[in-house]
């Protein structure tokens, strides 16, 4: 294998120093000036390193972009699991948390006909938006226990080295994580000062922002990579109040 690849090298070389000789020979017999086909040729030489370099960073230019988008391919792959394991119910359950979330829900509605002015616009709304949560109504324990499930999950995420690449993402992890926590050390959520409780909504808030703004650029990934993906993911909207998988 190294040594075929080897001679091809060579052939090529061989092949292009062919070709130079004989464009080099034909410019000769047609024109026949030595003399300028020298002072020609020494400023092509002259210019060589310039070439070299203009080609080497075209090249690596095209390699970083080819492996930015490896790398992002890998990352989404990541995003879509995340999404699938806890993203999609937590999405879910946080909702309820939202004070007014059924004018929440209505930008997030992703259809089959979302164009990009429609994922630009729901992205739009949500980093302009500030969400109001209350956390005193809502069933903390249910929220608790879910989340605590999923954390060695979570922390396998965490340990994904890819992950440094996506800096949005990873907030949104920690930022998951960190409320995990939070839930975890409180033994009840009965009789919490409203301190506590005004603690606890900032977090669950960072956390569903983080959620949303996540959710609805994997939505516009699977809509233009995985339509069939895409497809399901609009049936089992966690902003419809009764998703249903079945196609119609």
């Amino acid at each position: 294998m190294i040594h075929a690849l080897i001679l091809n090298k060579k052939l090529m070389l061989i092949a292009l120093v062919s070709v130079s000789t004989i464009l080099y020979g034909v410019d000769y017999y047609l024109l026949g000036n030595l003399r300028d086909l020298t002072v020609g040729f020494l400023s092509n030489f002259a210019f060589l390193p310039v070439y070299i370099i203009i080609v080497t960073l075209m090249i690596e230019q095209v390699l970083k972009e080819r492996e930015r988008q490896t790398i992002m391919r890998k990352l989404n792959m990541v995003i879509g699991v995340f999404f699938s394991e806890v993203g999609n119910r937590l999405f879910k359950e946080l909702s309820a948390y939202v004070i007014a979330c059924d004018t929440l829900k209505g930008h997030l509605l992703v259809a089959g006909a979302w164009k990009e002015p429609e994922y630009r616009s729901a992205l739009e709304y949500l980093r302009k938006s500030d969400l109001k949560i209350d956390s005193s109504l809502c069933d903390k324990n249910h929220l608790k226990d879910f989340m605590v499930s999923k954390r060695s999950f979570l922390v396998g995420l965490l340990e994904n080295q890819n992950l440094l690449e996506h800096e949005e993402f990873t907030d949104l992890l920690w930022s998951v994580f960190h409320l995990v926590e939070e839930l975890e050390a409180r033994e009840s959520f009965e009789n919490m000062p409203a301190s506590d409780i005004e603690h606890l909504n900032g977090d669950i808030k960072r956390v569903f922002g983080h959620l949303a703004f996540q959710w609805v650029m994997y939505m516009q990934h699977l809509k233009q990579d995985y339509p069939y993906l895409f497809s399901l993911a609009v049936r089992l909207n966690p902003m419809i109040d009764d998703p249903d998988p079945v196609v119609y």
